[in-house]
């Protein structure tokens, strides 16, 4: 990585902070100037010196914010997004399987790590495909055309993230964090607080992704073992059983067509 890329790194994880410390330093004066006066008063004397940072009321009760406070607020989601593709799709499952397939292979970096996560993003976009589209056709579409708020929009997406979450997620796991919250049944899915789901989804998902591991991983320990017993008897001592190993664990794969039946393996593991 690059001198530019790091300074551009760091400047966008502060990015957010840096617009919120200018919003006050922005607003401070203005509450200087009237520290004994009602606060309704400031912020409408805030409001009129700055409007493009003040959101403002619909007819409908409901709270439409100015451009600039949604520009902000998008900022702000980019920096948590990838904690959000981590710990709200399939990516942790898949991409905890092909690293423990290259390593049962015996591959050492191929496929790259670039290429493993290219796959396990493709794959994670196909398996999450219905319920990005649902959470576009009912949060994402009528906010931009204006229908529907931005706290509506969110729950409305949160609905679909639930569900989704919930069906992926061992009940013993969900149990066992409602039960150290101190959390009282749920009649839904979308009654389950996120501050439970996200730790039993992402305990899941883990427990899974080490069974489908140890899975792909007894055909080519059985390679290993039988190569090394090969060499042990042939008194080949010095020549690396892995070495013998890798082009059988190859050809082995290669034969029943790994890659195929590994990909629909894992998703097929997912209800949707």
């Amino acid at each position: 990585m690059t001198l530019a890329s790091q300074i551009f790194k760091i400047f966008r994880s502060f990015f957010p902070f840096l617009c919120v410390g200018l919003l006050v330093g922005l607003a401070s004066p203005v509450m200087a100037q009237d520290t004994s006066g009602d606060f309704v008063n400031t912020v409408n004397k805030l409001g009129a010196g700055l409007p493009a940072l003040i959101s403002s009321n619909g007819a409908d009760g409901s709270t439409q914010y100015s451009l600039s406070l949604q520009i902000l607020a998008l900022m702000t989601a980019m920096t948590v997004l990838p904690s959000v593709v981590l710990g709200m799709t399939s990516f942790t499952r898949i991409i905890i399987v092909l690293s423990i397939l290259r390593q049962a292979m015996g591959t050492q970096q191929t496929p790259p790590n670039q290429v493993l996560i290219a796959i396990a993003l493709f794959l994670t976009f196909f398996i999450m495909s219905p319920t990005l589209t649902s959470v576009y056709e009912k949060a994402a579409q009528p906010y931009l055309n204006g229908t529907i708020s931005a706290e509506s929009a969110l729950e409305s997406a949160s609905v679909d993230m639930k569900e989704f979450m919930v069906k992926n997620t061992r009940k013993h796991d969900l149990n066992m964090f409602m039960d150290l919250a101190a959390k009282d049944a749920v009649e839904s899915p979308s009654d389950v607080p996120f501050t439970v789901l996200l730790p039993a989804f992402i305990t899941s998902e883990l427990k899974t992704a080490f069974q489908i591991g140890f899975l792909l991983f007894l055909p080519f320990l059985v390679i290993d073992m039988v190569v090394a017993s090969v060499l042990m008897s042939l008194g080949m001592m010095m020549l690396s059983p892995m070495l013998v190993a890798l082009p059988f664990k190859l050809l082995l794969f290669v034969l029943v067509d790994g890659w195929s039946m590994t990909v629909g393996s894992l998703v097929a593991t997912y209800a949707v």
